[in-house]
């Protein structure tokens, strides 16, 4: 370690007190002098730590409802002064000012708070926190001499890096926690200046009527009028909001002033090894929704770049079911999905439909897991389980198995959020595929009507079939896959796939249902699929010989219902 920085004064001030109590303690141990504010103070002080308030060093009481107490020179002073500057020296003495070597700060929940859809705006507007990303970025620019903390998660690294030098922080650790402090300030400001927009967008003051949005609205004159620049024919994109992007108001090289998303990533873990033992990887956090990046490993060795690609595609899976559902998972597709009374029942429906390729899968689980499931699933070599939740007999078997990762995810659903994909050169973004259809959405196209446990079958097939590679073709029943084609160059071959791994199985094929992520482009894809005895299809229709397709189906006697949307999954 470099430049090693003695950590003789702290400031503490934090909204999330998970880990403080530990991090105090062990500054504490060290010797160090913590400053902090209101309910920071108390908590540490029930603690037994002893602190001294940020009003006795600035010797100005805090007001204004908290909103004004560390906007002080004696405490940005503190953080900014250069220690091997001669005038900054000189400055501190002249002005009382004692310096500040670790700042340990988070910001007020304004990105929870707002998640609540009866929030008030005047509520949000209170959570929005102005001392602490002040505070935030004073001891991030002066990063030489003052380490910045920012999350929780950076605790147990700060306590042993100071157990490790007797009570100092390296200046590389100095500089990594600045880095993530700046990104911290970026996104808060993001989600700050994003709720905002959205709330002042019905205002008149920007819905000036017949005016363009960007170049003629009095928000942008007034930017005009102040100096600032935008190119007359800058293309504002409001018209639609879920792409609305962050604009840049400064003058810029290129022909037209530049467009972005800011995506702020805020590193989790280094992983072993990519997709393959030759490629570099990490696990990065994207602030923006609860899922497997957050999820909290209960037992087994490290999560792979593999481990997590699997494990993603096996929780969308599973949280698109209402009802008790299990998925295995193996190579991002669906090797089997049940559903059932208890989760010993859906995962032994699942397994059924192919047990070979079962092993070393990932198993995930919408609801808790018992210790039926648990002795199910131990029964062969799995790599991953999933679930909102485990009961403790059920983990106590899981941990039989050393290397068994076992994944609780907290389940909020598949929520209407981005996803991205990078590109050579680029990066591509759309919505998240999280539509959602009833038996009132189909529309049925064949002589026959299907039963009402055909469509039960339909509709269970049509959720598995979105998380299919495409083409993607599924055989199932009204309970369980039986038979799943995935990621073929044509679709008559994933149907002769899909029916091969039916046939492969004690599973029966005839009188199941046949679910396609896109429309039959000819009629030959329904005369393989009679072959096997399916009784109903479902597909999203919209090629030019649907008639030729239809008529197929009727020739069969097959049932069958369009969607009207498709669902390829690349």
């Amino acid at each position: 370690m470099t430049e090693l920085r003695k950590i003789k004064r702290a400031l503490i001030s934090v909204s999330d007190k998970t880990g403080i109590i530990d991090l105090a303690k062990s500054l504490q141990k060290f010797g160090v002098k913590i400053i902090s504010t209101g309910g920071t103070a108390k908590t540490l002080r029930e603690n037994q730590i002893e602190v001294m308030e940020v009003a006795d060093v600035t010797e100005f009481p805090e007001m204004m409802d908290g909103r004004v107490k560390t906007l002080h020179p004696k405490i940005h002073g503190a953080f900014l002064a250069l220690r091997d500057n001669e005038e900054h020296q000189r400055a501190m003495n002249a002005h009382g000012i004692e310096p500040i070597d670790l700042v340990v700060v988070n910001l007020y929940p304004f990105e929870e708070t707002i998640k609540n859809e009866d929030v008030k705006l005047e509520e949000a507007i209170e959570q929005i926190d102005i001392g602490g990303p002040a505070m935030i970025r004073s001891a991030a620019k002066n990063w030489r001499d003052v380490a910045v903390v920012t999350d929780p998660r950076l605790y147990e690294r700060v306590i042993d890096e100071l157990t490790e030098t007797g009570g100092s922080l390296s200046l590389e650790t100095r500089q990594t926690f600045a880095a993530l402090a700046f990104t911290k300030t970026s996104y808060y400001d993001t989600i700050i200046s994003e709720y905002l927009g959205e709330q002042l967008s019905d205002e008149e003051f920007f819905s000036v009527e017949n005016l363009d949005p960007m170049t003629e609205n009095p928000l942008y004159q007034m930017m005009k009028e102040s100096g600032e620049f935008f190119d007359e024919d800058f293309d504002s994109g409001f018209e639609d909001e879920e792409f609305s992007n962050n604009r840049q108001a400064s003058k810029v090289e290129r022909d037209e002033p530049s467009q972005y998303k800011e995506l702020n990533l805020i590193k989790v873990t280094d992983l072993r090894y990519g997709e393959n033992p030759h490629q570099k990887a990490a696990l990065y956090d994207t602030g923006e929704t609860i899922g497997i990046a957050q999820a909290e490993v209960l037992h087994g060795k490290e999560m792979s770049y593999n481990n997590y690609l699997d494990a993603d595609a096996a929780w969308r899976l599973v949280c698109d079911f209402d009802e008790l559902a299990c998925a295995i998972i193996k190579h991002t597709n669906p090797s089997g999905v049940g559903v059932g009374a208890n989760n010993a029942e859906a995962y032994k429906r699942a397994l059924a439909t192919d047990p070979v390729s079962a092993f070393g899968g990932i198993v995930a689980f919408n609801q808790t897991v018992d210790a039926d499931a648990a002795n199910a699933v131990n029964k062969i070599f799995t790599e991953v389980v999933i679930a909102p939740e485990f009961a403790d007999e059920a983990l106590e078997i899981f941990k039989k198995k050393k290397n068994l990762r076992v994944l609780r995810v907290e389940k909020v659903g598949n929520e209407d959020s981005l996803e991205y994909r990078t590109i050579s050169g680029g990066m591509l973004v759309q919505n998240l595929d999280n539509k959602q259809i009833t038996v009132g959405d189909l529309k049925f196209v064949t002589k026959r009507k299907p039963s009402d446990e055909e469509v039960r079958a339909l509709l269970f097939a049509w959720k598995v079939c979105k998380h299919v590679k495409s083409n993607a073709i599924v055989f199932a029943n009204e309970f369980q896959t039986v038979g799943v084609g995935a990621g073929q160059m044509n679709r008559v071959d994933s149907v002769r796939l899909a029916a091969m791994r039916a046939e492969r199985t004690e599973l029966e094929l005839k009188n199941t249902v046949l679910a396609s992520d896109a429309f039959f482009p000819f009629r030959d894809n329904i005369d393989e699929a009679a072959k096997f005895g399916i009784t109903a299809i479902i597909q999203p229709g919209g090629s030019v010989r649907d008639d030729e397709v239809i008529q197929a189906a009727d020739e069969h006697s097959l049932a069958m219902v369009f969607t009207s949307d498709r669902h390829f999954k690349h």
